[in-house]
């Protein structure tokens, strides 16, 4: 069985089995050229076979044998990667779990531990936790701590259009984190965890579920430790199950993340991917079959137009957001040295913080709250999603049964919160815009602090006139980007390199995707 090797976020996306346009037929067809630069020739015979049979809209499954391998690599859907939690987080083995059955399996990891995990127990901490609770409890032999900063879990990588920061590690780097923490991520229990609880630390902790997932480890495999140490200690854990120290980390792994036969990168969006499920007007679209949610704060959302509690300026007005002060500087609004600030049309807002509870060590709230975020219901302060008019959307106007649902923010750092709630919690598909409006709001026709303009005006990938925005006040402020090929005809190369990678291949891509005039439709 074959796999369709369309771009994600195009056929893959299409609502209510709707049947591929021919647009989307040949974005298959060109990716398909695109990945045999990548993998051996064997291989890539074996791929053409397959994109053939893609194409013209047969061969079915979800099984890739393309790199020629006896093992089958099982590709999997957004639909096919949600988990749903327990509406009581206690009854969770995996996805997000709380520090009671945590204090469950330290106590007694070979009596306890869950079924199918015949590993040891590996605790991820972002961060030290505070005096007296510093660490989650080693004991040496079957249960790690050890302390994994974000850092560790993210790279800058190109997409064949442009460089970007804070983006999923790739192969290498996923097997050198294995190798560095001895994990078998076939066996082993790998519990993501903060260490102080705060809202950058569940950033962080979201990257290491994120990765992980990314890279094939099954979901049995991987939780997120609910609330920091200064919560759970009182909370499920007790003093005693606390140390001043972290584990060592060994560097003696030999596995790697080819040793898992599966394929999660629709995890991933690319710019490409939401330029192609956009709306063609800056509306909140139902029935697209996608929600496009930005987790950053209204006053970026809005480029400053709007501000809510914690946007610098902010003035209280009754209102869950208010109108911005006369003559305020919408500059304050800008990240990174933007070349401007706003969002994709058709995005709704609604920021990350109202999904914790910051009395609770930064925990998720319950699953009915969330649930009734996603749908457009509103809390007892009146946040709720919003649309480019800034009102709420209404009840029943935000999530749709059966959408996709696209996360991002500035790093996909905030959108880990808002994806991970959705898809690990609420069992919905999401998919990380993983560049996010630090690469967005750089695909533009604008000038930076050398003059220089980002992308030339006849370049398919001008993200600026798929948008609302403010632009920069001045080139001085807009600091210069990494284009790797303003003219690429595809903006997937991190995609084929990690395909690449998991079958065998030496994952380096092509150095250009071919000469200008590509269409990013296809």
């Amino acid at each position: 069985m074959c796999l369709s090797l369309a771009p994600a976020g195009l056929a893959r996306d299409k609502p209510n089995g709707q049947a591929k346009t021919a647009e989307e037929n040949m974005s298959t067809r060109q990716l398909g050229n695109d990945l045999q630069h990548l993998l051996n020739p064997r291989a890539a015979a074996a791929a053409a076979v397959c994109l053939a049979l893609a194409a013209c809209g047969g061969g079915g499954g979800r099984e890739d044998t393309s790199s020629g391998n006896v093992v089958k690599i099982v590709v999997n859907s957004p639909q096919e990667i949600a988990q749903t939690s327990a509406d009581d987080y206690n009854a969770n083995v995996n996805g997000l779990i709380t520090a009671a059955t945590l204090k469950s399996w330290i106590s007694n990891w070979a009596g306890n531990r869950p079924a199918g995990i015949t590993g040891k127990l590996i605790i991820f901490q972002a961060t030290t936790g505070p005096a007296g609770a510093e660490y989650i409890k080693p004991n040496g032999s079957s249960v790690f701590t050890y302390l994994s900063p974000s850092s560790e879990w993210i790279q800058t990588r190109t997409n064949g259009v442009i460089e970007t920061q804070s983006m999923v590690p790739d192969g290498p780097t996923m097997d050198a984190l294995i190798r560095k923490y001895n994990i078998d991520p076939v066996n082993d229990m790998i519990v993501c965890a903060m260490g102080t609880g705060s809202n950058p630390n569940a950033m962080a902790q979201g990257r290491c579920w994120y990765a992980l997932r990314y890279w094939g480890v099954d979901k049995k495999n991987v939780a997120v430790l609910n609330g920091g140490n200064q919560w759970i200690n009182g909370n499920g854990l007790a003093a005693a199950d606390f140390t001043a120290t972290p584990s060592t980390a060994p560097n003696t792994g030999t596995a790697s993340v080819r040793d898992i036969p599966v394929d999660n990168m629709a995890l991933q969006a690319t710019f490409e991917d939401v330029m192609n499920v956009l709306p063609e007007t800056d509306t909140n679209a139902k029935g697209d079959g996608v929600l496009i949610w930005d987790a950053r704060s209204i006053g970026q959302f809005s480029a400053g137009e709007r501000l809510e509690p914690g946007d610098s300026g902010y003035a209280a007005c009754g209102a869950a957001n208010c109108a911005a002060p006369a003559n305020y500087d919408y500059m304050r609004t800008f990240q990174n040295g933007g070349s401007r600030q706003g969002h994709p049309r058709g995005t709704l807002q609604l920021q990350y913080t109202n999904l914790l509870d910051s009395t609770k060590g930064f925990s998720y709230k319950p699953k009915s709250v969330l649930m009734n975020y996603l749908t457009g219901g509103a809390d007892a302060g009146g946040f709720r999603f919003v649309d480019a008019t800034y009102a709420g959307v209404g009840d029943g106007n935000g999530y749709q049964n059966g959408d996709v649902i696209y996360a991002y923010c500035e790093t996909t750092f905030r959108a880990m919160i808002t994806g991970f709630a959705s898809a690990g919690i609420l069992g919905l598909p999401v998919r990380f815009y993983d560049g996010a409006m630090v690469e967005w709001n750089s695909l533009s026709h604008i000038q930076d602090n050398t003059g220089k303009y980002i992308l030339p005006a006849n370049s398919p990938w001008r993200t600026d006139v798929k948008s609302f925005f403010r632009p920069a006040t001045s080139a001085s402020l807009v600091a210069t980007r990494n284009i790797t090929n303003a003219f690429a005809v595809h903006a997937n190369k991190i995609i084929l390199e990690d395909k690449s990678y998991k079958r065998g291949g030496t994952g380096t891509g092509p150095t250009d995707d071919g000469p200008g005039g590509g269409n990013p439709c296809g």
